[in-house]
């Protein structure tokens, strides 16, 4: 089959399992769909076909690397030098940044610059994917914050958000990576297919939302970040800030460590029951969407095997996976697979975001919770469907 044939059988089959659990499909705007497809296509070929693009996002990648650094200093005070020694890598190096990245948004909610930049870039991407503006920004702040340091910058309206707003901002979150951590993706996979994923995602994002939860901003009430500090003094709102990204780190490390034992502990029990573990059984599940995507025949058992990794540990365990196999893939099905990899959809991310919203609002901490299978399948068809726009073009 040729590669434009496989590129339409995958659009075909991502957009029905996306109406299968669609809200309202009377309410799906087709126009802004195709508006979508064909803007994303261009934006594959660009990024796989051109340095230029990646000039951009290693340019942003190490501006994130200075900040991490910055996080760093604290941490180190704090903890002694721990994470220098390569100590509880993930507590020092992920979470403990949070407090640092939360404290830089009350600064910048602070001095009305945050609002500001929401409103331009909100108001730019929602001409193209008819979305509102919140919901637009929100796809560049999830690529720039990260899916738990996100969500401070709004939880002064995070109580006010529908059930509705609150999936395509949560789901926005699992579909795409932190720009913090594209350094390290990059010591693992050929950066040019990070960069096509990072742009891919956030358009792909957009197509898979607007099919499984449509709405018109008219609908919802309109939300902005308005300074809701006017009383405070810079201090007073520092302190705040500081607590709340401390709060969010706590509430994520606890998530975090039930999910994943959770997900072990099923893997054991499916291992000694039926001789395989669940991990395996949903490669052979996704081996006919490896397939899909334009994965050759057979090579699409083992692509799906590390697609399945990814779901049910992490996009680091499958990376890893991958660097050990890619000898044994062409290079056509080792960019697909690079570029599907490239997000935060997986079993674990659950606890970081319903716990990131928690830490911030208890009750839509919970919503979320709620409808975390959904955000799940929504997030992997968002990779689904930006490793399919690489195929088309690799």
């Amino acid at each position: 089959m040729s590669q434009a044939l496989h590129f339409v059988l995958a659009l075909i089959v991502i957009a029905v399992l996306a109406l299968i659990v669609s809200k309202d499909r009377k309410s799906i705007r087709y126009r802004y769909i195709v508006q979508l497809l064909v803007f994303e296509l261009l934006l594959a070929w660009f990024f796989l076909h051109s340095n230029s693009g990646l000039y951009v996002v290693e340019r942003f990648s190490n501006f994130f690397t200075a900040l991490l650094k910055f996080a760093a200093e604290g941490t180190n005070f704090v903890f002694g030098g721990m994470s220098d020694k390569g100590m509880a890598f993930f507590f020092l190096n992920v979470l403990c940044p949070i407090v640092f990245i939360s404290a830089l948004i009350g600064v910048l909610q602070h001095f009305k610059i945050l609002p500001l930049v929401i409103k331009i870039i909100g108001t730019l991407l929602s001409k193209i994917n008819g979305m509102g503006k919140l919901e637009s920004f929100n796809a560049v702040s999830s690529l720039i914050l990260g899916q738990s340091e996100n969500f401070i910058a709004y939880k002064d309206i995070l109580g006010k958000m529908s059930e509705r707003r609150l999936y395509t901002m949560a789901a926005t979150a699992m579909s795409t990576v932190s720009m913090s951590i594209v350094g390290a993706y990059m010591k693992m996979l050929e950066p040019k297919y990070v960069v096509a994923a990072l742009v891919l995602n956030m358009f792909s994002t957009f197509i898979v939302l607007s099919i499984i939860n449509p709405y018109q901003e008219q609908q919802e009430e309109e939300l902005s970040l308005k300074n809701t500090h006017e009383g405070q003094s810079f201090f007073e709102m520092l302190g705040e800030y500081i607590l709340a990204g401390f709060k969010v780190a706590m509430i994520v490390a606890a998530m975090l460590i039930g999910f994943i034992a959770l997900i072990s502990a099923i893997n054991a029990l499916f291992t000694a029951i039926f001789g395989i573990s669940f991990q395996n059984i949903l490669g052979y599940l996704f081996y006919p969407l490896a397939w899909i995507i334009g994965v050759p025949a057979h090579e699409s058992l083992r692509v799906g095997s590390i697609m399945a990794t990814k779901l049910m540990s992490n996009e680091f365990v499958a990376m890893f996976d991958l660097t050990k196999m890619a000898g044994q893939l062409s290079p056509r099905s080792a960019g697909i697979l690079s570029v599907f990899l490239v997000s935060f959809a997986n079993f674990s991310s659950i606890g970081i975001i319903s716990g990131a919203i928690k830490g911030l609002n208890e009750k839509q901490g919970n919503i979320v919770s709620r409808f975390g299978l959904k955000l799940i399948y929504g997030s992997t068809l968002v990779s689904l469907l930006s490793a399919a726009f690489a195929g088309a073009v690799l």
